[in-house]
């Protein structure tokens, strides 16, 4: 028996998974001075999906968020979350990319890497552990915990046995949608330290309930370091409270010596932060034992209801809860962990949108099933697997094997923007954003996302009216707008008459209902009639030749020309939506006649983005 170690995760995973990733490094420097006297073995506080968000919604710069945070806290290991071979992004990069982010993210401040691979492949760690430890950094290899016929103890010890012939220095156990019961546990540690005589390091989400009695069960079996989240950002979707389990353990032989009056403190400062968050808050982020039927992580239940509700498919939830565990089981029962939590769900909401399943398949599952994420843990559908990459090679080694360095290539095309090596870096990882960021960054016009005043949530309750001046926000622009007047027309648009930040403009409404009011005050809604596309708009589709996106998304390749033939199946467009990327496919064969949607767009299922003319 010995001292248990504790692990903070407000700074990453606690705020990653009850308000979608959104605290900005201003609400959290104030409180590091603090947070740096307790004593945690490490503060996760950088990696996951941190960096994504700080480029994309906090139009930050997450390698001087690091920068800050390693100042702020010098007394405290600063630790983060890397994918192994897709390190903060969703696709394997090059070995080069791979020890030149690991180099970087070393020398700006992390002191402990947790390295994982979703798909449980120990050959996609390899060079991420080789470039910590060359670093003289702590390797944390971690194991992605769940249920299937495939997992079992021995295969998990298995894993354990290979992360620490490479090198690792501690393990984890990665329960990453609370998964792990409390005797489980207890054998599943006994069985790795027997194994391996290595540290380990127990993570768990609070989303079944289950969490608090695995720590505790794990810590009598041996564990000596426990992943807990302050108060103010703890349970549900996210993990134990650290003053609970602190208290716990006072005065056992496990006993942490850390403060909870200091705790208290941190996490009294921290509830007064979330309250600025609130429009970020979800209903999916409470205790939900469905989980331990299917595996839903709670940062993805998020994802998916919010995809729903733009879908107008929020009813849709409980189908698409029941596909994702068929999903998983088709792809061979990989754990449900980014990116493979997002590969499988999202191809569970086009199952249940289109009607038949894998009408439509993302690109991700059909490279996932060519192997180019790994080896999958068990049998993979070859029905599936014929539908959707027919008779495609099926990768056996490495993934990354199959990747040239790539690192001087990224630095050439971004050369003009990068001020840094790091620039280059946060390039790889999302090109598309990342270049915005860049630019709006030369240009000095970087602006985070709004956040709403408190007030507005009680708002909701009071009286509404109408507005006629106000600001939207798109694509990270904000605009004024006042509504001067409105015209009448006979046809389905109306024109209204607005001021954009002082400018005069005509914008057009088509309103797809309208609402009668009765004579006892009822409102019923009433189907607004068809009117033909106005310039500029994407019409409606009216025959099976009109290509449609089965979900709401951006267009991020059109793969036709007009003139083109093409036969039923073939790829037209490619969409993303959830993070990933879908085809869609043409619905007959024929001729392109027109092209309605460029890259970039926005789309919707009810836009027609391509139309063919059958032959």
């Amino acid at each position: 028996m010995t001292q248990v170690f504790v692990t903070d995760l407000v700074l990453r995973d606690g705020h990653q998974s009850l308000i979608a990733t959104r605290m900005r490094t201003e609400d959290m420097l104030p409180i590091c001075g603090k947070l740096d006297q307790v004593g945690f073995w490490s503060l996760e506080a950088w990696g996951g999906a941190t960096f994504d968000a700080c480029v994309r919604f906090l139009r930050e710069d997450p390698w001087e968020r690091l920068r800050k945070l390693r100042r702020a806290l010098p007394n405290t290991r600063i630790q983060m979350l890397l994918r192994g071979q897709n390190l903060l992004g969703y696709r394997n990069y090059s070995d080069d990319v791979v020890r030149a982010f690991v180099r970087k993210s070393a020398d700006n401040g992390v002191d402990v890497f947790r390295i994982f691979d979703a798909m449980n492949d120990v050959r996609n760690l390899r060079v991420s552990i080789e470039a910590v430890k060359a670093a003289g950094k702590h390797a944390e290899g971690a194991i992605c915990y769940t249920t299937s016929p495939v997992h079992d103890i021995p295969h998990f010890v298995a894993l354990a046995k290979g992360m620490t012939e490479m090198g690792c220095d501690t393990i984890a156990i990665k329960d990453m949608a609370g998964l792990l019961t409390p005797y489980t546990a207890y054998d599943l540690v006994c069985a790795i330290r027997e194994a391996t005589h290595l540290p380990i390091h127990t993570h768990s989400h609070a989303t079944s309930g289950l969490a608090h009695m695995t720590h505790l069960k794990a810590v009598e079996a041996g564990a000596t370091i426990i992943d807990t989240c302050v108060g103010a950002f703890s349970e549900g979707a996210s993990h134990p409270t650290t003053q609970s389990l602190v208290a716990a353990l006072a005065g056992t032989a496990y006993d942490t010596g850390l403060s909870l009056p200091l705790i208290e403190e941190i996490s009294a400062y921290f509830k007064e932060v979330r309250k600025k968050y609130w429009q970020f808050e979800s209903a999916f982020t409470g205790t939900d034992t469905r989980v331990l039927i299917n595996q839903v992580p709670g940062g993805m239940i998020s994802n998916l209801a919010n995809q729903l509700k733009e879908q107008g498919a929020l009813d849709r939830m409980d189908a698409v809860l029941d596909e994702i565990p068929r999903v998983r089981e088709d792809l061979g029962y990989p754990p449900l962990v980014t990116p493979t939590s997002q590969i499988v769900g999202t191809q569970a909401v086009l199952n249940v949108l289109t009607g038949a399943r894998y009408k439509s398949v993302t690109n991700e599952v059909k490279l996932y099933l060519q192997g180019r994420y790994g080896r999958a843990p068990g049998h993979v559908n070859e029905e599936v697997r014929k539908l959707a990459v027919g008779d495609l090679e099926v990768t056996t080694c490495r993934p990354a094997d199959l990747l040239s360095d790539e690192l001087d290539k990224l630095r050439g095309e971004i050369e003009s923007l990068a001020r840094s090596d790091e620039d280059v870096l946060t390039y790889a990882m999302f090109p598309d954003v990342a270049k915005t960021w860049l630019q709006e960054r030369a240009a000095g016009s970087l602006k985070p996302e709004p956040l709403l005043p408190q007030g507005a949530a009680q708002q909701e309750a009071a009286p509404r009216y109408a507005a006629d001046e106000f600001r939207i926000t798109l694509h990270g622009e904000t605009y004024h707008i006042k509504l001067s007047g409105s015209g009448r027309s006979d046809a389905a648009q109306r024109p209204y008459f607005v001021s954009v930040d002082g400018v005069s403009e005509e914008v057009l409404v088509e309103p797809l209902n309208e609402v009668a009011i009765t004579a006892g005050g009822d409102s019923a809604p009433r189907k607004a009639a068809a009117a033909p596309a106005a310039a500029g708009q994407k019409p409606r589709p009216t025959h099976p030749g009109h290509v449609t996106a089965a979900m709401p998304g951006t267009v991020v390749d059109v793969l036709v020309s007009v003139g083109q033939r093409v036969k039923a199946g073939d790829g037209v467009l490619v969409i993303e939506a959830m993070k990933m990327e879908s085809e869609v496919q043409a619905p007959i064969a024929g001729v392109v006649i027109n092209i309605f949607a460029k890259k970039g767009d926005a789309v919707t299922p009810d836009m027609a983005l391509v139309e063919i003319q059958p032959e």
